[in-house]
């Protein structure tokens, strides 16, 4: 008696020469085209803009702003007096420093506002700077609540203020060139995306040293808290407010928002998915915090599932994997791979192994008489792989914007775009805390389970 083949055997066994050869292009993108500093620009042609918020990100935010021709630091807020030392650091000791963000926005040599604050802060932020008749780049997620994400849109519109959220993935020259081999039917019919993430250290847990000499003197920590519910001066909440809900989004806001951002600009989405399930946990860091530290989530965007995977506990590459009839896309933060396939039988169905052997015989014959290519003109399948400039470049992001508070042209990531993408967050974190599937309800623009 024979053993039963295994499907693999068979197919090594009964394949022939019908498969292709598969090869591989690499090329190179050229970055975005930023003028030099030194190019000289008309006083009447800067962009003046003031920056509210110079912590971890709007230090950064500040640094790469002022490096870029036409744009001037005017002024910088912030609660904590250490900060202001920090932004005349980087932008010079002409700056003027406040802690009261409102002296920016009614000083009228000011053109657009640049805000790193935490999450709870950002709908009264942008708010208020669209109503004083100022644009804004807003750091990611751009709402720290569903109900304020319409507020934010709603003044958007009212104002006709430009506003751009800062994910910077709809800047970069790698997601640009993916968006458009996706148009182009690349990968034929799309089925299912994948998107993870993975941390493995205390600091990328949020897990930051406070400053030593943070306090109740040197912070506005009354202010800081904003409405939420009053709680004693804490120093580690102000460094690590990602932690709690009560001031961040999680992981959701924090990492998920950059996938989401990237995918919606990929695949030229721009909508809330129709139905989230999550599930996680705080894993790795029971540290106090409440927002878990391990976050897998499932959306349905129309018919195609999305798996995003966020991990505080184990690094993992940041990556994307499009799936469709014709191959995969793979998108990393420089390079993108694309992985053909022909959607077709390249060898006989391992079905016909549980044939008797002149009946499956026979029906091998015949496949390959009908399928093998004749010598030398086997068919070849090729994949192209490119590389670029890292899409957590700042500098494109915001030089888009300040040209864009010239020129008054749209943005990619306007209100409405950076709404959407928080409301996947959201309503991830709402079916994890509420342990079922959630839905936006576009009618009374409420999440519901």
């Amino acid at each position: 008696m024979t053993r039963d083949l295994s499907r693999r055997e068979f197919l090594q066994r009964s394949a022939g020469v019908s498969g292709a050869l598969v090869s591989k292009r690499t090329f190179f993108l050229d970055p975005e085209s930023i003028p030099f500093p030194s190019e000289a620009v008309a006083a009447s042609d800067r962009v003046r803009f003031g920056i509210i918020g110079i912590g971890m990100q709007g230090s950064g935010l500040l640094t790469n702003a002022i490096q870029l021709p036409g744009v001037e630091c005017v002024a910088a807020c912030d609660l904590y007096d250490g900060r202001h030392t920090l932004a005349k650091e980087i932008a010079g000791a002409k700056v003027t420093t406040t802690r009261r963000y409102q002296e920016l926005l009614a000083d009228k040599d000011i053109d657009c506002i640049v805000a790193a604050v935490p999450d709870h802060w950002h709908k009264q932020v942008v708010v208020d700077t669209v109503s004083a008749g100022k644009d804004i780049y807003c750091e990611k997620p751009m709402s720290h609540t569903a109900a304020e994400g319409v507020a934010m849109v709603a003044a958007a519109q009212k104002t006709g203020r430009i506003v751009q959220i800062g994910s910077q993935r709809v800047s970069s020259v790698i997601c640009a060139k993916a968006k458009e081999m996706l148009a182009q039917g690349m990968i034929g019919k799309l089925n299912l995306v994948e998107g993870s993430l993975g941390r493995n250290d205390p600091t990328g847990a949020w897990e930051y040293p406070p400053p030593p000499d943070l306090s109740p003197q040197t912070l506005d920590w009354d202010t800081w808290q904003g409405t939420v519910p009053k709680r004693a001066f804490d120093a580690k909440v102000f460094a690590r407010w990602r932690c709690w809900k009560e001031y961040g989004t999680g992981v959701a806001g924090d990492l998920l928002v950059h996938l989401i951002s990237g995918m919606q600009y990929m695949l030229g989405w721009n909508e809330p998915p129709k139905r989230v399930m999550s599930m996680g946990g705080i894993l790795r860091f029971p540290d106090g915090r409440n927002m878990p530290d391990v976050h897998a989530t499932l959306f349905e965007y129309g018919e195609v599932p999305v798996y995003m995977r966020l991990d505080l506990g184990c690094e993992t590459p940041e990556i994307y994997r499009f799936m469709g009839s014709k191959g995969i896309l793979e998108v990393t933060e420089t390079a993108i791979n694309y992985m053909p396939q022909t959607g077709e039988d390249t060898a006989p169905s391992y079905y016909v192994s549980g044939y008797p052997r002149e009946m499956r015989e026979a029906y091998i014959k015949k496949w390959h008489e009908e399928h093998d290519p004749a010598p030398g003109k086997e068919p070849t399948t090729e994949g192209f792989s490119y590389k670029g400039a890292s899409w957590d470049e700042e500098k494109p992001h915001l030089w888009r914007f300040f040209q864009a508070v010239k020129s008054r042209q749209p943005v990619t990531e306007d209100a409405v775009f950076g709404h959407n993408a928080a409301l996947a967050c959201h309503l991830a974190n709402e079916s994890y805390f509420r342990r079922s599937a959630t839905t936006w309800d576009a009618a009374s623009q409420q999440i519901k389970g």
